[in-house]
């Protein structure tokens, strides 16, 4: 799940789509019914969320920097370089990843509407 009006979490979701080569990950916009809908089932406030989150069926779930890294790790090759950064405490890479999220719409921009994905994408999104 990402911030659907955001242009950097956009661009982020368009970097996961060519990098997910195993066609794993589906998205939903927080603000969507389905993304509330999954939250609510899991416990969590969406009122306290406003960055990305990796459901894993499995498990429970990731939320920033650490969704940001699994996701990066599950693409294979040299992207799995990137655990070295889980060596990093977690309160000091979630520091620099809220500094990106509270700046995100003045450094990045913001739309007005969720992205709308082109046909050919519409099977990845959860709605």
């Amino acid at each position: 799940m990402f911030d659907g009006v955001c242009n950097l979490c956009n661009s982020s979701i368009q970097f996961v789509i060519r990098h997910d080569k195993k066609n794993r990950y589906k998205f939903a916009a927080l603000q969507s019914d389905t993304a509330k809908m999954l939250l609510n089932e899991r416990g969590i406030d969406s009122s306290q969320i406003d960055s990305i989150i990796l459901i894993d069926p499995n498990t429970a779930y990731y939320i920033k920097s650490t969704a940001a890294l699994e996701i990066g790790k599950s693409f294979g090759g040299g992207w799995r370089l990137l655990s070295i950064f889980e060596w990093v405490p977690r309160p000091i890479r979630d520091w620099i990843y809220d500094l990106i999220a509270k700046n995100r719409y003045s450094w990045f921009g913001k739309q007005n509407d969720c992205m709308i994905p082109t046909p050919e994408l519409k099977a990845k999104f959860l709605d």
